[in-house]
């Protein structure tokens, strides 16, 4: 049973939590159509524990939590660090994401119609989707104090994988939940 590790190694690759040892091996029970001794299993487990432990991984495969799964080794925790950093940048915070939806269905837009829809203060947010270039001024208005016009960007497309603005979903397509208890009388 050469191929059980490899098996039992892209099981706990695609798995987001640590996997038990049942899983897996129900997993491979219904893969094969027969039963795949506990034994075997654990033959396997082993051979891939030793595997990772080698110099040549970044990771290791560790008993955790009742399951397995692969962690990276403690020598490349600095760089890791480095890139979840960046990483927690690029997320959008829920006040971004609400200004940056006004912005994308309403542009052009100014800042001072953006606060108007959310009813706060959107400075900060406006300033952090300009920095990660989700936005850009488009100019400025015709009103008094000649306001900034924001829109989206070519970023934004790429961000949010569309070809086009006409390529958002529209208010239609959502649906509403039902807000009522009970049953409807005519």
């Amino acid at each position: 049973m050469d191929f059980l590790p490899r098996h039992i190694e892209a099981l706990i690759f695609c798995s987001p939590a640590p996997l038990p040892k049942a899983e897996i091996q129900k997993c491979l029970s219904e893969m094969f159509e027969s039963e795949v001794p506990g034994e075997h299993i654990d033959e396997a487990l082993e051979q891939l524990i030793k595997k990772y432990e080698q110099d040549e991984f970044s990771f290791s495969l560790e008993k955790i939590a009742g399951g397995y799964q692969f962690l990276t080794k403690p020598a490349y925790q600095t760089s890791i660090s480095i890139l979840l950093k960046q990483q927690s940048q690029k997320r959008l915070s829920t006040a971004q994401l609400e200004t940056l939806s006004i912005i994308a269905y309403k542009q052009p837009v100014t800042k001072g119609e953006i606060e108007q829809i959310r009813g706060v203060n959107s400075d900060y947010s406006v300033q952090k989707l300009l920095e990660k270039e989700l936005i850009e001024i488009k100019g400025k208005s015709e009103q008094i104090g000649r306001p900034m016009i924001y829109g989206t960007s070519p970023k934004f497309m790429e961000y949010f994988g569309i070809n086009s603005i006409q390529d958002l979903p529209q208010p239609k397509d959502f649906s509403q939940p039902d807000n009522q208890i009970g049953e409807e009388r005519e």
